[in-house]
């Protein structure tokens, strides 16, 4: 059975985009926020044309959802491409001192290049960039040390553009996700969505799930994805290596388990024990 397409992009990103582009050549420095669970496809692919000559951090939110060896493998991965990578979870805020202290130094870069040019200093304008639910508006709020911006674990919390001024010199603006407007690859919408990084009205629910369960079995074997297929077997008291077979019947047989038959509900059981780890810490994306 093919998946349906994934399709989501609200009215407000759409909005936003169009103001973004407007206000994007005065910013000084873009901080680009990704998802650990999937580091790849949640890299914007229109972002090199948005960034140009202008200094550029790259975080990885969510560090706590993947393993500490995974993280050490993506760094190899990222370094073999002369990218420095900031690890960080927002959520507790380890990795946070690392961001400023970069943010910092880029703001000195960028000073110097100002006064070298007979430019007056000023507070840089950093912006804030990534797909929806990665974690900007969290990350915004360690760095700033106060509750600034609303933070929730869904997509679509950040409606609007705002400019957030912080005590080091650095205006933030805090944008909704950014996700494009037609999404090519498919299997990058299908990771987004596993991970929530996309809303539910974007994808059928249970065609998702399935994808989601092909996806670990054909991870299982790489050490990176951090894949126990005994703690899957144990949560759902059925043996995981029998949805190699038929992912299908795997989810019918769990719903006829946990969801009084209801494959939909088992489907978004599903879903939801990976968001919260309920399964470990898996990640959906490998270095290759």
């Amino acid at each position: 059975m093919e998946i349906p397409k994934i399709q989501w992009y609200p009215g407000h990103i759409a909005k936003a985009e169009k103001k973004l582009s407007q206000i994007i050549n005065r910013v000084d420095l873009i901080i680009e926020v990704r998802d650990a669970r999937i580091p790849i496809s949640t890299g914007h692919p229109h972002l090199n044309k948005w960034i140009k000559e202008k200094k550029h951090l790259l975080v990885i939110n969510k560090s706590d959802m993947i393993s500490s060896n995974t993280i050490k493998a993506w760094d190899n991965w990222f370094q073999k491409k002369d990218r420095k990578v900031l690890w960080c979870n927002s959520k507790e805020g380890s990795g946070i001192k690392e961001i400023c202290k970069t943010a910092k130094e880029a703001r000195a870069s960028i000073d110097q290049r100002r006064i070298s040019r007979g430019m007056r200093v000023r507070p840089i304008r950093a912006l804030t960039l990534g797909f929806p639910n990665v974690g900007k508006s969290a990350l915004i709020n360690r760095i700033a040390n106060r509750k600034v911006v609303e933070s929730a674990r869904k997509a679509g919390v950040t409606r609007s553009l705002r400019w957030i001024r912080l005590e080091n010199g650095i205006d933030l603006l805090d944008a909704p996700g950014v996700i494009p407007p037609n999404l090519e690859d498919q299997k990058s919408a299908l990771h987004l969505a596993i991970c929530d990084d996309i809303g539910e009205a974007g994808y059928d629910l249970e065609s998702v799930a399935i994808e989601f369960l092909k996806i670990l079995l054909h991870l299982n074997s790489d050490k990176n994805a951090n894949i126990s297929t005994e703690r899957i077997s144990i949560r759902y008291g059925i043996n995981f290596i029998d949805a190699m077979k038929a992912p299908e019947q795997w989810i019918s047989d769990a719903a006829e388990k946990h969801t009084s038959g209801d494959t939909r509900r088992m489907a978004h059981k599903l879903l939801e024990d990976f968001r919260n780890q309920m399964l470990g810490n898996i990640s959906l994306e490998v270095p290759v």
